[in-house]
């Protein structure tokens, strides 16, 4: 089966550690000889995250291929980056962050059961995350399965996810182009049509470089808006 991948990766000032990542990743997906790309969003970073991003490309070509573009925000990031990878004829779509919070190495596994799935993801296993975060991923948990449907991820916001493409290109484009997280979405997308899913558990560990963009109070306000856009979706495609 010689499906096409394209990777989503959103960057935010990771000049310390983006081109590391870019390159275990290739490596990785090298090794399993999957044919892919790798499309490294630049979300307006104020570092040099571009530059290192063009530089893993040189390093390997025709499997990176750098974006730039301004400052919007992870969730409009990736989902401008899922819409294009639809659009261009991958038959996967997978996403994960620049951070290096969790690493290529169980990729593998998901890779290899796509064949019954339409989407697959990896839940984050080990990290130790602040009780204001725990209780949002809870919030968000429970806002899925109230307004989409039980049966779906239990890491409905992972950002480790594989997508089959045609089960969601047209949940793409029906998302609005700012909406602050797209994965809760989609993942409550996921029950409401009935999508085959499977899901792992992935290592995650704290990221060690970067910027973390959201921090205290805006957290909260961030979260209260992507539930108002979660439940409002729903009601919208109800």
């Amino acid at each position: 089966m010689n499906d096409k991948l394209a990777i989503v990766m959103p960057v935010y000032n990771e000049e310390a550690v983006i081109g590391s990542v870019l390159d275990k990743w290739a490596n990785a997906l090298d090794s399993l000889g999957i044919d892919y790309q790798l499309h490294p969003y630049n979300d307006g970073s104020r570092d040099g995250s571009l530059g290192q991003m063009k530089a893993a490309a040189e390093r390997h070509p025709g499997h990176i291929v750098p974006h730039d573009k301004p400052n919007g925000g992870h969730g409009p990031t990736i989902l401008q980056g899922y819409r294009e990878a639809a659009d261009n004829g991958y038959d996967w779509i997978f996403q994960i962050d620049s951070d290096d919070e969790m690493g290529p190495e169980h990729f593998g596994k998901l890779w290899d059961r796509r064949a019954g799935y339409d989407f697959l993801a990896g839940y984050r296993d080990g990290r130790a995350q602040a009780l204001p975060r725990k209780i949002i991923s809870a919030i968000s948990r429970m806002t899925v399965k109230l307004f989409y449907g039980r049966k779906t991820i239990w890491d409905v916001n992972t950002p480790y996810r594989l997508m089959r493409a045609a089960s969601f290109a047209e949940i793409y484009r029906a998302i609005p182009g700012d909406t602050f997280a797209p994965n809760v979405i989609l993942s409550g997308m996921v029950a409401k049509k009935h999508l085959r899913f499977f899901e792992m558990p992935v290592p995650q560990h704290d990221r060690t470089t970067g910027e973390v963009s959201i921090k205290k109070w805006k957290l909260l306000k961030a979260a209260m808006k992507s539930f108002r856009q979660t439940i409002c979706f729903s009601w919208k495609k109800a």
